[in-house]
């Protein structure tokens, strides 16, 4: 990955942060595209829209669910599809402040984030299920297309205006419009003119030209094929070779509130942070909130047990690198910060000791880190042996061992490379080792 800049290793080191999807589709309790979904009538989703009144929305108890999780940042869908807005824009009246709520969501988030320490991101979707051009774009209705790119490009001036500092910027719902129907090109320039330190996510509409191999058309100004700063695999956990964040849900599938959805163990929802950490990007995990504006306890329940194994643990996730130095998937996880190693055990068996090959680095102490208790070191050249582990699990998700190095975590040549993906020859001479034959003992 290239050098990160200084105003944004905040996000490479953060590893964390709370997606929220929000708006009157959870009084559906059927996701957040359920207008889409179901293709329901659209008069009726607008006017229920403009009666939802969520008399329990206090964004300063979400802030501090997400500080005591360990979150770092977070990103509150400000439109999503359906169109309907959480701030007080002046290009619309479809929104919270000038409809039943007759409140600004967007600027009460911001203010309850901010006063936690949390750095602040908002989601923008491009797609207005409601407005016909839309869909037929600037081909099908030219005048309507015009007018309601302006008001796209005039709305997220507001949100980067009206608010202060914006740290994260998170667009959607291009599809099926590309880069040069939207301007995402003007778009983007604009934003750095306005907030230069933000960062923006890559969804920002189809490359025609990097489709026809034009790279010089689409790395103009110093920008990427795909515009923005950040990847943003969905349901994935895959590296990518700049910034990047895997976004998740806590549930089974959908994104907005749904009622009887089945949410994912506490377990699962660690797993996704330790990966997304150990080849070197962050989580951004979801929540639909209630239609009330209040998290599911279900939700709260699992983020504070992580942020709890986070109190204890968080040496390991937080900060710039990654892991996998070598084989270890028997047992879990790898990720290094310095000099430092840290195991992250998901497979706990019970056995008083731990071997792991193909460590070259020499290692002076190890700890494990969830008890404090040091543990007996026996290090040959090709194996590392670890002595003095409980029975039993030392805490209900994954003991750590921090193992400190004698210099930045390195492996053999011939750990270095994960099972099914290396020259295969590298195996002859160890197999050879026993001998040629398919007979036992020749």
């Amino acid at each position: 990955m290239p050098e990160v800049p200084e105003r944004w290793r905040w996000f490479a080191e953060g590893r964390y942060g709370l997606f929220i999807h929000w708006g009157p589709y959870s009084m559906w309790g059927r996701g957040e595209q359920v207008l889409l979904r179901e293709r329901l009538d659209q008069a009726d989703y607008e006017r229920q829209s403009c009666l939802w009144n969520p008399e329990r929305y206090d964004p300063r108890e979400w802030a501090r669910v997400a500080k005591r999780a360990g979150m770092r940042y977070a990103v509150l869908t400000s439109r999503h599809h359906d169109g309907y807005c959480l701030w007080d824009s002046r290009l619309t009246d479809y929104t919270s402040a000038a409809q039943a709520p007759g409140r600004d969501f967007v600027r009460e988030y911001v203010e309850a984030f901010r006063a936690e320490g949390l750095r602040v991101g908002l989601y923008y979707s491009f797609m207005d299920a409601r407005i016909p051009a839309f869909w037929e774009g600037p081909a099908g209705l030219p005048e309507e297309w015009e007018a309601f790119r302006e008001y796209i490009h005039g709305q997220v001036r507001e949100l980067l205006t009206g608010y202060g500092k914006i740290d994260v910027f998170w667009f959607d719902g291009a599809w099926p419009r590309s880069q040069s129907e939207l301007q995402s090109r003007e778009l983007v320039e604009m934003m750095r003119g306005l907030q230069p330190d933000i960062l923006i996510n890559n969804r920002l509409g189809h490359v025609e030209a990097a489709a026809a191999g034009d790279e010089e058309a689409v790395e103009d100004a110093g920008l990427a094929a795909e515009l923005g700063d950040f990847g943003t695999p969905e349901h994935r956990i895959v590296a990518e070779d700049r910034l990047w964040e895997s976004c998740q849900v806590s549930t089974q599938r959908l994104w907005g509130y749904t009622i009887g959805e089945r949410w994912r163990n506490t377990d699962h929802l660690l797993s996704f942070l330790v990966e997304a950490a150990v080849k070197g990007g962050n989580l951004l995990l979801n929540v639909g909130p209630k239609p009330d504006g209040t998290f599911p306890p279900e939700f709260v329940e699992r983020v504070t047990a992580i942020g709890e194994w986070l109190k204890v643990h968080g040496e390991a996730i937080y900060g710039r690198g990654s892991g996998d130095v070598t084989e270890f998937v028997t047992y879990g996880w790898q990720t290094v910060r310095g000099n430092n190693l840290y195991l992250i055990i998901r497979f706990w068996d019970g056995r008083d000791t731990l071997t792991m090959p193909g460590l070259k680095s020499r290692v002076q102490r190890a700890v494990l880190l969830t008890t404090g208790q040091e543990l007996e070191v026996n290090q040959s050249r090709d194996y590392l042996t670890l002595r003095g582990l409980p029975a039993r699990p030392p805490t209900d998700l994954f003991p750590v061992i921090r193992l400190e190095c004698d210099g930045e975590p390195e492996a053999w040549d011939w750990a270095k490379d994960r099972l099914w993906k290396y020259d295969p020859r590298i195996n002859t001479e160890w197999a050879a080792a026993r001998g040629r034959t398919v007979w036992v003992g020749k």
